[in-house]
């Protein structure tokens, strides 16, 4: 481990019919919360073998007081902090605004995110700006910052094909150097269950198919 760094993780809880629900056809709601949950553990487990536990801030949505976000903080001696409302973009911000030093936000839907990348991120931190794994789908799976500017967040067409685009230029109009080390996938909509099912076979175990 080559430092310690705050990362921040925004979690949904594993609520079956509010959490991956683009899956819920595939899976169901079960099924789909299931795989939810699954993803979180694999998440903090990378992260864990990233940076320091106490470094390590996940930020709850739909349940704050869910039982497996109590667990793993219970456990793991992470951080826990609701996520305010607002839309992603707010989110985003003010979780890398709480940050005591510039470091990284991550979500748990991006499983080839290694501890091996995540330190790689962090050190390319120290020489841009900005630092992002754009995403295959056109979002992207990490950002860490330098600098907080709500301006880099604003009326985003969040959800969409757009957003890295979009995201890379309001990084020009900012004047800011940005840091892209690689491209990601993650795991949204029902036909990306069999690439990880092929790549992380323990991820993709029982996804069960079962109905809402």
């Amino acid at each position: 481990m080559p430092a310690d760094f705050p990362l921040a993780i925004l979690a949904k809880a594993p609520v079956p019919g509010l959490a991956k629900t683009r899956l819920i056809p595939a899976l169901g709601a079960k099924g789909a919360a299931m795989l939810h949950e699954r993803l979180l553990r694999h998440t903090l487990k990378v992260a864990l073998a990233a940076t320091d536990a106490k470094s390590i801030t996940l930020w709850t949505a739909l349940d704050h007081c869910h039982p497996v976000f109590q667990e793993l903080a219970d456990h793991h001696g992470i951080i826990l902090r609701p996520q305010p409302e607002g839309d992603l973009g707010g989110r985003i911000h003010r979780a890398l605004h709480a940050m005591s030093q510039p470091g990284l936000l991550i979500g748990t839907d991006c499983p080839v995110i290694t501890p091996s990348l995540l330190a790689h991120c962090y050190l390319a931190l120290g020489r841009a700006d900005v630092v992002m794994l754009p995403a295959e789908d056109g979002g992207y799976g990490l950002i860490g910052v330098r600098h907080c500017d709500p301006r880099l967040f604003d009326a985003i067409t969040w959800g969409t094909d757009a957003v890295m685009e979009e995201t890379r230029k309001r990084i020009t109009i900012l004047g800011w150097q940005l840091s892209c080390p690689q491209t990601v996938w993650d795991i949204d909509r029902p036909e990306d269950l069999q690439r990880l099912s092929v790549a992380y076979p323990a991820l993709a175990r029982e996804a069960d198919h079962q109905s809402a």
